[in-house]
This record gives structure tokens, sequence and C-alpha cells, in this order.
């Protein structure tokens, strides 16, 4: 069966090494964790099935690792500094502060049920920083609340470097921060987060298609790639659409206590190049930098062919890294009933997003014979660069391969006694627990059929 609460998956989190609460030595901080060897493996793997499909497996989208530390006057002219907030109330009884918009009653506080409540207020999210000997305390830098924005400002940077014809994209993973108020749901809603967005550039006369087209490459991307059943996803517009946005909506994840958002589709039009492209004009006269407004950075795209000069349509994906690692170990966490009236824990992940991809065990422990085998097949594996290989030497094969079914080791190879006389180990399949025999130079060969599905 699945998983019945994220408290499921915050234990097995911390007894596997996936994840740890941040600074948790000293009481933790709210909104901040810290990936243990595990959880930096099952990251990575689903970073890189994101960069697959959206660099390796297309040749119109450029890569693209900004800055987290930038200008405060980028999100001045973006209009975060002035709009990029949210509705903060605080109980005038037990003085908790929540976000308004997330309360389960707006009438009630969240932790003490009072309705003696201030009005809301709005609460700025980014982090403001001061940096340099001559910052004197004042905000002059922020770190970034989101990718995207620094994919706009880089624009004619990309496409000077790697000029496209339209539509073509800028991909990119990477940390945002923001001053939530009431982090939740474990790794859901944190101050530090990790964002892989995409901005598809498009003539403006074409963005619905693309949207639609982002739409569904979006949805079978985590299916296939991801292995989420389709039935535990959905797309769902959004009713209230934001200022910039012409259409947009969210790839909701069916988790423990109902649908939420895993991934955003937007078509944004032009609002953020036009903006960062009027914005040169004012940021550049009020530095005295010219005088000239004309001569400004354009964020437009000229057509090859018809010589029009346009500002593009952007259509935006926009995935939380980490909202996909905790909907993928929902999904996988499965507590099985086993014939014998035992049960396992297993994560049921999909083989190649696995932290461990194989596990070598010798049955007996500190047998020269047997870890000498071991250790032989352990460094063929390494040579195929799929990713961890894990040799185990405790002597206890039943816990090991527990531990291994928790941790989602698609498959184990036992060496024993057998091995020293015809050359053939175990593979125990983890999903099945079904073992067969298989000569030592075909085990590189089954490892990759596994991994590769």
């Amino acid at each position: 069966m699945p998983a019945k609460t994220i408290n499921d998956i915050v234990a097995l989190c911390k007894r596997r090494g996936f994840i740890f609460t941040g600074s948790e030595i000293y009481g933790g901080l709210g909104g901040a964790y810290d990936y243990g060897p595990y959880g930096v493996e099952l990251m990575k793997n689903i970073r890189a099935a994101w960069w697959n499909a959206m660099i390796y497996s297309r040749n119109d989208i450029e890569g693209l690792d900004a800055a987290q530390i930038t200008n405060r006057l980028m999100w001045k002219y973006s209009g975060h500094e002035s709009s990029f907030s949210d509705p903060l109330v605080e109980c005038k009884k037990c003085g908790a502060r929540m976000r308004q918009d997330k309360m389960k009653d707006p009438t009630k506080c969240d932790n003490c049920g009072s309705t003696d409540l201030t009005e809301p207020r709005a609460y700025q999210l980014m982090m403001g920083l001061s940096i340099g000997a001559m910052a004197d305390g004042a905000i002059n830098a922020y770190l970034r609340p989101e990718t995207a924005t620094t994919t706009y400002v880089n624009f004619k940077n990309v496409m000077d470097a790697r000029p496209h014809k339209l539509p073509f994209g800028i991909a990119q993973i990477g940390k945002a921060f923001r001053n939530e108020i009431s982090p939740r749901g474990f790794v859901f809603r944190m101050r530090e987060f990790e964002q892989a967005e995409m901005q598809y550039f498009v003539n403006p006369a074409d963005d619905e298609k693309y949207f639609e087209m982002w739409k569904k490459i979006r949805m079978d991307w985590w299916i296939n790639a991801l292995g989420i059943p389709a039935e535990k996803l959905r797309f769902t517009p959004h009713e209230k659409l934001a200022h910039y946005a012409k259409a947009a909506g969210d790839i909701e994840y069916e988790f423990p206590d109902g649908f939420d958002e895993v991934e955003g589709i937007h078509n944004r039009q032009d609002f953020d190049l036009g903006s960062h492209t009027k914005a040169q004009s004012e940021f550049k006269i009020n530095a005295h930098v010219m005088e000239n407004k004309d001569s400004t950075i354009k964020l437009s795209y000229s057509d090859p062919q018809t010589g029009e000069n346009f500002i593009p349509y952007v259509i935006e994906t926009a995935m939380g890294v980490n909202r996909a690692m905790l909907a993928v170990m929902l999904d996988a966490y499965t507590d099985e009933q086993l014939p014998d009236g035992k049960s396992r824990l297993v994560l049921k992940l999909k083989p190649s997003l696995a932290p461990v991809k194989a596990a070598v065990i010798p049955l007996v422990r500190n047998v020269p014979e047997l870890l000498t085998i071991a250790n032989n097949i352990e460094n063929d594996l390494r040579k195929l660069h799929i990713g961890r290989i894990e040799l185990e030497n405790s002597g206890n094969i039943g816990k090991n391969y527990r531990r291994h079914d928790e941790i989602g080791t698609p498959v184990c190879i036992t060496v024993d006694h057998q091995t020293m006389e015809d050359n053939t180990v175990t593979m125990r399949h983890r999903d099945t627990m079904v073992q067969e025999r298989v000569a030592i130079t075909d085990v590189p060969r089954r490892v990759m059929e596994i991994i590769n599905g």
C-alpha cells in the first residue's frame, strides 16, 4: 500500500539517509533541509531526467546556470520588489503568524483557534542581502526568488552566443529562495528550494499552439520519466490569472491530503522581456549611462525571413524539483504484505531514478574468496557509469535485502559458495523478490537492461 501520510516519508528519509532537518543539532530551521547520501542521488537522477528531456533530447533548447545572488535592480524593474508578497495574518492571542490564503479557516487561527486576528498585510518574500564592504547594512542585492527572471535577462546573451530561429527555449535548474511565512508539507514548501524551469520563446501568433504542446509534453514526462501513474496526475487551469498571463495551469499530483501543484505551465505573453526592455531605458538614464533611450538593450527578436522585429511570447514550464522528489517517493512507497505473514517496506522507484543501481552482497561475511569475486563484480558495474553501486559485507543477507528494498535498489547480486564452483551469482529483483542464477559475465548486461527498463 502507498504511504498514508507525509510522516511515513519523513521517517523513511531520516532512517535511510534521504533527507535530514537542516541545522538539526542546533534545533533546526523552519523550511530548510539537508539531503543525505541517498537523497542527493535521487535528486540528481530527477534533475538528469529533466535535463535529458529538455536539452539532450531536443535541438531547440539551450541550458543556463545563472547567479543566485542578484542585483537588486533586476527585481525592482521586474516588479518583484513592489509586488512579490503574501498576505500575512497574526493571531493577537498566541502570536502565530500565518499566510492567509493557506489557512484552514481565514477567520480562525490555525494554532489556537482564536478569531482575534490582525488584518492581512503584504509580506515581502524576497531575501535581501547587504553585500560588499560599503553596503552599510542597506539591501543592495537579493537571493533570487525564482530562476525565470535570471533567464529573461540573459535572453540576448544566449541569442548572441547561440542564435536560434523561433521557437526556441532556455532551461535552467537551480536554487531559489523565498522568505515563506509558513513552510509546510516537509519539502513541499520551503525557504530554500530547487526549480527546473524552461522558457520557450515563440511568435505571438503561435502562442496557443505551443501552450497546448507543452502541457502534453510535460504531463507525458511525469508519467514516462518519473513513473507516476496517469491517474495520480491532473492538469488544473488557473481560475484567476496573474496579471502577466494569458493562460496558466498546474500539473497536480495526488498527495495523501489531496491534489496539489508540482509544475506550472504558463503563457506569460511578452510581459517579462517587454518589462526588462522598457526598464533598460529608465535604468540607464537614472544611472547617467546614456542620454539616448533608443540605444537601450532590446530583448526582442528579428525574423530572418520577414525582417519583422518583435518581443516574443513566453511559454513557461516551471517544476519544483523537491516536490517532484516528494511525489516520486510517495508514489513508490509500498508497505507490502508477504505470503508468510510478514511485511516489507519497499520503494518501487523507476530503476533509472534509484539512488543505488545495484548492490553486490557476499553471502558470508569476510570470506576472502567470496569478497574478491564481489569486488570484481562491483568494479565491472562501476565501469558502466550508471550511478552508485554498493558492496555489502555484513553477512546478514536478509537485512541487506530489506535495506535495499527500502532505498529502492532495483537488483541485489549475491555471491555464494556455488559462485566459486560455476561462476554464477543470484540476482534478486526488488519488486517481485524473484531470484535467478546468472553467469558473472552476463551481470553487467542484465543490470543495464534493468536500469534502462
